[in-house]
């Protein structure tokens, strides 16, 4: 509510109550600023919602072909296991978004814009935990990409996290549930 310091001065937002931002808290509402952003809602709902869908769906549904492929085959398998997976994925959900809303009803912004963004995210978030799969030995390939996809896991909780205001714990239990349910069905289609 805003309030009048003097009958005839102009309204003002109160203090802020809480502590007062970060550097980085003001880094990022000046970028968010300065790419042309309203405010920070406006950036979450153009850009890290499309791109937070695409990175949790890359690195989620990634993880069953790509370590199915590496487990009943070879390294080389699941490198391209991944990058079929990871390239088609990215295809199929940038096009899923920007096919779900024109962004006119919602005021999310441009479909194709969204679609780029989500698309592309989905294809990071798959192609990461691919390319350890470069490496021949398949013993190193998969400790590397279980690192990797441990880092993936970690970065989608604490973007969660910092824009969606969900507890980092509540975050990392999410994402790993999810995770681990993926990587069981690769392991058990991969020993069967």
């Amino acid at each position: 509510m805003a309030t009048r310091a003097h009958p005839q001065q102009p309204l003002t937002d109160p203090p802020p109550s809480g502590p007062a931002p970060g550097r980085s808290e003001r880094l990022i509402a000046r970028l968010i600023h300065r790419w042309g952003f309203v405010d920070e809602r406006d950036f979450l709902l153009r850009v890290v919602q499309p791109g937070l869908v695409g990175l949790i769906d890359g690195t989620i549904s990634s993880l069953a072909p790509i370590f199915a492929a590496a487990i009943t085959s070879s390294s080389h398998t699941a490198f391209i296991v991944g990058l079929g997976v990871a390239l088609g994925a990215g295809v199929s959900m940038g096009w899923s978004e920007a096919g779900s809303d024109t962004g006119e009803e919602t005021g999310r912004g441009s479909a194709v814009v969204r679609g780029s963004i989500t698309g592309g995210m989905t294809v990071l978030g798959s192609i990461f935990h691919t390319l350890p799969f470069l490496i021949s030995d398949l013993k190193k390939a998969l400790i590397v990409a279980g690192i990797v996809v441990a880092t993936e896991l970690f970065a989608i909780a604490w973007i969660r996290n910092r824009f969606l205001n969900i507890p980092m714990r509540s975050s990392l239990i999410f994402i790993t549930v999810g995770g681990v349910i993926s990587l069981a069905i690769g392991v058990g289609l991969g020993v069967s």
